[in-house]
């Protein structure tokens, strides 16, 4: 069987074929399969798309990044990657399994993919993997929840979308002592009547108070 598409789909050729066709044999096969792979693409998603949310999320805490999470490691997610990659076409699987569709089976189809990610890492490097997998999952994360974007995110977005120029953020004031400070900073938006304020421990996060007043003044959701 030839793997060209897959390879392009996936954007990654495999120095060691055979560890990707264990990677597409199903149990049902017997022998070698690739239920040991699904354990370690398992553990490597997670891992991968923890520190994903965690780099574009800077302000969400631990449980929204964690619902987050498991939005985009759940096996709904896993089969809509499997049906983006054509990856049921390619599975090994056993005569029974065969007869009853298994290809298509969501259980199925979210181990392979999986087992797919354990067996680019094994045969590249984790920061391939991680590129990989952030180019593959492109989809679904930005379809993220936007109401989890940080303020500051989504206000750019928004007049970006409207063609209007950037905010301009000012720190008013700086009081406190060096390890207990409080920031003041003005968000300025060109037609908007009156800038807004806000307040925060660091100056990222008063600005990211003033954009979510701004946010507010300009009824974005």
């Amino acid at each position: 069987m030839s793997y060209s598409h897959l390879y392009q789909v996936w954007a990654y050729n495999f120095k060691d074929e055979q560890i990707l066709v264990t990677a597409l044999t199903h149990r049902s096969v017997g022998g070698s399969n690739n239920e040991r792979l699904e354990f370690l693409g398992d553990a490597l998603l997670n891992c991968i798309m923890a520190k994903i949310l965690f780099e574009q999320f800077p302000d969400a805490n631990e449980g929204e990044l964690t619902r987050l999470r498991a939005n985009l490691v759940k096996r709904d997610a896993l089969v809509k990657i499997a049906h983006q990659v054509d990856l049921g076409k390619y599975l090994l699987l056993g005569s029974g399994e065969l007869k009853t569709g298994g290809e298509q089976r969501a259980s199925i189809l979210s181990d392979a993919v999986e087992a797919v990610i354990g067996a680019i890492y094994l045969d590249s490097d984790i920061n391939t993997c991680q590129a990989i997998v952030t180019k593959v999952w492109d989809k679904l994360l930005k379809n993220l929840p936007q109401q989890i974007k940080d303020p500051k995110t989504r206000l750019q977005e928004y007049l970006q979308s409207q063609q209007k120029s950037l905010p301009n953020y000012k720190v008013l004031t700086i009081k406190g002592t060096p390890h207990a400070q409080l920031f003041e900073v003005k968000c300025m938006i060109p037609g908007l009547k009156k800038p807004t304020y806000g307040n925060g421990e660091t100056r990222r996060r008063a600005e990211q108070s003033a954009a979510a007043k701004a946010l507010s003044v300009l009824n974005v959701k």
